[in-house]
């Protein structure tokens, strides 16, 4: 079996909600990736768009968890740290971006199109700037419906928008990882214990199966 691409390297994690509490994303991918050999320093800030990466932004709640050590809740002292910062202090091969459901406005008509642009070509612009590599990890399916107004058409052109605009990011589309209605939630965007170490397996498989000119910069 040949080694995975992720054996040896170090991944910074930034994530939305999803990797910001308890039983959610940041264990189970932060425990698949040490299982494939490598290390994650993992981030979360609920409500962060890519944007707020750029800069110090209170969040009303956050968490971080360094490899399998204990996963530290930040609660509502949890801030945002711009990513050049992050990337000096913690000198990751890859960072990797799981965000996607903030930017969907699921409860708002219209897709906010041009303030995701530019959220999210200001955020790859200063990760390309040093010289790391990074991955886009796009928004999975959820339940129609629940206090996010999450839906499936808006979740694809999310994805669809993503895909398309987030080079020199690779980006890892999660709706290809499971079927609609798959991963059970609990509220319509966030899943249960078991949805999300589905996920966040899915994701670092997917991860490690990228050619490795992704996944090595040019420092």
């Amino acid at each position: 079996m040949p080694a995975s691409a992720i054996a040896g390297l170090t991944l910074l994690v930034l994530g939305e909600s999803h990797m910001s509490l308890a039983d959610h994303l940041t264990e189970p991918f932060n425990a698949a990736v040490v299982a494939k050999g490598g290390h994650a320093y993992s981030i979360g800030a609920c409500g962060a768009s890519p944007g707020d990466w750029l800069l110090t932004k209170k969040v009303d709640c956050g968490a971080e968890q360094q490899d399998n050590g204990k996963l530290q809740i930040k609660g509502r002292e949890a801030t945002t740290t711009p990513v050049k910062t992050l990337i000096e202090r913690h000198k990751p091969d890859v960072v990797v971006l799981v965000m996607g459901d903030t930017m969907g406005s699921y409860d708002k008509p219209v897709f906010p199109k041009a303030w995701a642009w530019q959220s999210v070509t200001r955020l790859t612009k200063a990760i390309s700037e040093t010289g790391t590599r990074c991955v886009w990890v796009g928004p999975a399916w959820g339940k129609v419906g629940g206090m996010y107004k999450k839906n499936d058409q808006r979740v694809q052109q999310l994805s669809q928008f993503l895909a398309s605009n987030v080079a020199p990011c690779t980006y890892v589309d999660s709706l290809t990882l499971s079927k609609p209605g798959q991963w059970i939630t609990t509220d319509g965007q966030h899943f249960t214990v078991a949805g999300y170490k589905a996920w966040g397996q899915a994701i670092v498989d997917a991860i490690s199966q990228l050619p490795a000119d992704s996944l090595k910069g040019s420092k």
